[in-house]
C-alpha cells in the first residue's frame, strides 16, 4: 500500500513538473510570438497612429557586418529588400540602443521601419549613450553608399538622415547629434524615455561600467525632435521637479514630465519640436507603444510625406486629441 501511494505521488509530480515546463515553454512561446508581432497587439487610437503602427508595404532583408569595436560587436542594417533591384535612394535612421536593448533583440522595430521604406541601422552596444556607437554607424553606412559591391552603393539619400534611441539610448541619439563628429548629418531625432538629470546624476557617481557619461544638452539640438515618455510609474516617479535630495518614499523618474519639459525649453524655439507622454504606458513599453507616431514623424521629415505630418502640426494635429497621449507641447502649430 504505502509502495503505491509513494509510486502515485512519483507520477503526479512527474506530472505536476511536465506541465509547469510546457507551461513555461507555451508562455515564452507566447512572449515571443507578441514581441516580434507587437504591432499586431498595440490599441492605436486615431486614423495617423494606426496607419503608421501596421506594418508598411516594403518586404525586408537584413546585412551584418563585423564592427571593428569588441563593445558594439557588428552593425545591423535592415531595409526595404525592393532596394536591391531600384535605382532610387533611401533614408536612413539610426538607432541609440536602450540599456539591455542591442540591436539583436529589438529586430522587430528595426523590421518596422524598414518595412516603411527607410534603411534602419544600428549595432550591439550596450553602452550607447556617449553617441559613440551611433556616430561610428552613421560613419559605416555612408561608406557603403560608396562601395560598389556593395547593396546599398549609391542607395543612401545623405540628405535625409534620422536617429531614434530609448533610455540610455535616448540620451546616446542626443549626444550622437550634439557631440559627435558626424552629427550635423542628422536631419531630425526622436527621444524616447531619455534619462533624466537626476537620475543621469546618480549615475554619473557610480562605478563601474554605469559610472560617467549620462548627461545630454537639448539646448544645442538644432534639429526637428520629437521627445516622448510613459506616464507610469518608472517613467514619471512622484517627483514634479529636478530635486536630488529625496525624502522616503519620493522617486525621481527615469524620464519624468518636468524632464520632458525642461529639455523642450531648453531646445531653440527655431525648430519644431514636440513632447507629450503615453497614458497608460511605462519605461519598458514606449519603444512599441510609441511606434506608430515615431514611424509617422520620420516618414514626415525624412520622406516629407505631409499626411504624415498632421499627427503633430496643425490646428487639429492628431496627438493633440489623442486619448492614448497627454502632456503634449507643441511649439507651432
Amino acid at each position: 500500500m504505502i509502495k503505491k501511494v509513494i509510486k502515485w505521488i512519483l507520477i503526479s509530480i512527474t506530472a505536476l513538473i511536465s506541465l509547469v515546463i510546457v507551461g513555461t515553454a507555451l508562455l515564452a512561446a507566447i512572449l515571443n510570438y507578441k514581441g516580434a508581432n507587437y504591432w499586431k497587439f498595440a490599441k492605436p487610437q486615431g486614423m495617423i497612429e494606426t496607419k503608421y503602427t501596421s506594418m508598411g508595404e516594403h518586404e525586408v532583408s537584413l546585412a551584418e557586418f563585423d564592427a571593428p569595436d569588441a563593445v558594439w560587436k557588428k552593425y545591423e542594417i535592415w531595409y526595404p529588400s525592393d532596394l536591391e533591384q531600384s535605382d532610387q535612394t533611401y533614408p536612413v535612421v539610426v538607432i541609440a540602443n536602450g540599456t539591455g536593448m542591442k540591436a539583436s533583440k529589438q529586430s522587430a522595430i528595426y523590421k518596422h521601419l524598414a518595412s516603411w521604406g527607410f534603411i534602419v541601422a544600428g549595432n550591439e552596444d550596450e553602452h550607447s549613450r556617449t553617441g559613440a556607437s551611433s556616430a561610428a554607424t552613421l560613419d559605416f553606412i555612408s561608406s557603403l553608399n560608396k562601395e560598389t559591391q556593395s547593396v546599398f552603393y549609391d542607395r543612401i539619400d545623405t540628405e535625409n538622415i534620422g536617429i531614434v534611441g530609448h533610455s540610455q539610448g535616448g540620451v546616446g541619439a542626443i549626444n550622437a547629434v550634439t557631440q559627435q563628429k558626424n552629427g550635423n548629418l542628422y536631419k531630425t531625432i526622436c527621444a524616447q524615455s531619455t534619462t533624466s538629470s537626476a537620475v543621469a546624476y546618480s549615475l554619473n557617481q557610480m562605478d563601474g561600467n554605469l559610472g560617467g557619461g549620462w548627461n545630454c544638452d537639448t539646448s544645442t539640438l538644432s534639429i526637428p525632435a520629437f521627445m516622448v515618455a510613459g506616464a507610469g510609474s518608472a517613467d514619471a516617479g512622484n517627483v514634479e521637479e529636478n530635486r536630488l535630495e529625496l525624502a522616503e518614499g519620493e522617486t525621481q523618474g527615469i524620464c519624468p514630465l518636468w524632464w520632458l519639459r525642461e529639455c523642450f525649453d531648453s531646445m531653440p524655439d527655431t525648430v519644431p519640436k514636440v513632447i507629450g507622454r503615453l497614458s497608460d504606458r511605462d519605461h519598458g513599453d514606449i519603444p512599441f507603444s510609441a511606434d506608430g507616431y515615431m514611424t509617422a514623424w520620420f516618414i514626415y521629415w525624412l520622406q516629407g510625406d505631409e499626411a504624415a505630418g498632421k499627427a503633430f502640426f496643425g490646428t487639429d494635429a492628431e496627438i493633440r486629441v489623442n486619448e492614448n497621449w497627454q502632456d503634449v507641447t507643441i511649439n507651432f502649430s
